[in-house]
């Protein structure tokens, strides 16, 4: 009986090693797609996602500049960034998986509804 405990504890521990190491990331045919990773490389891993959207994020950026040592003046700039949504589905028992781009490099993984 102790021994059964045992060795459930060990399959528990590397259980949940294995999910942790793979976390942020999406498993592919042709490996893990993980934030960092380029839009080329995930398409190579992953093949193409079931949808893809885009849209303009506004960042407001602060420019600094002085004349002197006494002056400063301040310019905000509103910028947009353009962020692509691919939305991939695993399969029967996984979850919609959504990566974001953020200047072609994945930024974001979000996990979604189960699929039935």
């Amino acid at each position: 009986m102790r021994l059964t405990k045992w060795i459930f504890g060990i399959i528990t521990i590397f259980g949940t090693f294995s999910l942790t190491a793979h976390a942020g990331s999406l498993n592919c045919k042709g490996g893990f797609a993980e934030t960092g990773d380029s839009k080329g490389s995930v398409l190579f891993k992953c093949g193409e996602p079931m949808l893809k959207d885009s849209f303009l994020k506004h960042a407001q950026k602060v420019i600094s500049s002085s004349n002197n040592k006494s002056k400063r003046i301040v310019h905000p700039v509103t910028q947009c960034e353009s962020i692509d949504e691919w939305t991939y589905n695993p399969g029967s028992g996984q979850f919609l998986t959504t990566l974001q781009f953020e200047r072609g490099v994945l930024v974001s993984i979000k996990y979604g509804a189960r699929i039935p």
